[in-house]
């Protein structure tokens, strides 16, 4: 059988190993300008791809309940939609 070469395949077992979410994490608000870093605590269908995880951005828009964080790959700059609970505020 041919192993999957999804983008979630050797990372899952990371993904779990995070903890719990809690319902403060679901309901945090962000301010546009905040700096915040990508940090991915449950395995679901809607989140960022684990390459952009602890990558540090600022956030330039909301849609809906989700953030647009621009954030810097290799001097290419990136936008990465996330949901509050993958979002953490860092002190800069």
């Amino acid at each position: 059988m041919i192993r999957s070469k999804g983008k979630l395949s050797k990372r899952t077992r990371k993904l779990k190993a995070k903890g719990k979410l809690t319902i403060n994490q679901m309901l945090q608000k962000f301010e546009i300008g905040d700096v915040v870093a990508i940090d991915i605590k449950r395995n679901a269908k809607n989140i960022p791809h684990p390459r952009f995880n602890n990558k540090v951005g600022k956030i330039v828009e909301k849609r809906g309940k989700a953030y647009v964080v621009e954030i810097n790959d290799y001097n290419i700059k990136k936008r990465i939609i996330a949901l509050p609970e993958d979002l953490r505020k860092v002190g800069r």
